[in-house]
């Protein structure tokens, strides 16, 4: 399984502004810790899909393993150097606004073709779309069948249209 990790930026998703506003077009003034991070992944990629991936790892690690925000710029920096990165370069292209546009292009491919809503949503070669939300509490004790399971139902089941649980009052 090849897995092609695209930019869908939740702050366009959600955003109050309306439709013609774009995550990609504001200023560098504009407060965006999401934003920081997928510049930083776009640099990461212009070094080849191997140093994307290292850095890609280490910044899920950053943020969910170690609680770190993937926003500053200080953690960014420190995954690219962890990951293996030319820095010069990486730091040269976090700043190439002319490298923006690859998020808007991915986030109307999710949004506008595929109809991707939230992240993390899978979408299959033949273009059946799951958008699957897990608990981090409690690690998958198979997570491999757990996988093939939901590929089965996502991709080859494609009459399944939603499947949630209804969230329960804890016990007092």
């Amino acid at each position: 399984m090849q897995v092609n990790w695209r930019y869908f930026p939740l702050e366009q998703v959600n955003s109050a502004e309306g439709p013609d506003w774009k995550l990609w077009e504001q200023p560098d003034s504009h407060r965006s810790r999401g934003r920081a991070a997928f510049q930083a992944a776009i640099a990461a990629r212009e070094q080849g899909d191997e140093a994307f991936e290292r850095f890609h790892w280490g910044l899920l690690k950053a943020k969910h393993e170690n609680g770190q925000d993937h926003g500053k710029a200080n953690t960014l920096r420190a995954v690219a150097e962890e990951a293996g990165l030319d820095l010069e370069r990486f730091d040269r292209d976090r700043t190439d606004r002319s490298l923006l546009s690859k998020i808007g292009e991915d986030y109307a491919e999710g949004h506008d073709r595929l109809g991707a809503f939230g992240t993390p949503t899978f979408i299959f070669p033949n273009e059946a779309s799951a958008y699957l939300k897990l608990t981090p509490k409690t690690p998958l004790t198979d997570p491999m069948a757990f996988f093939e399971d939901f590929m089965h139902i996502a991709r080859d089941q494609t009459d399944v249209l939603e499947i949630k649980r209804p969230t329960r009052p804890a016990k007092t």
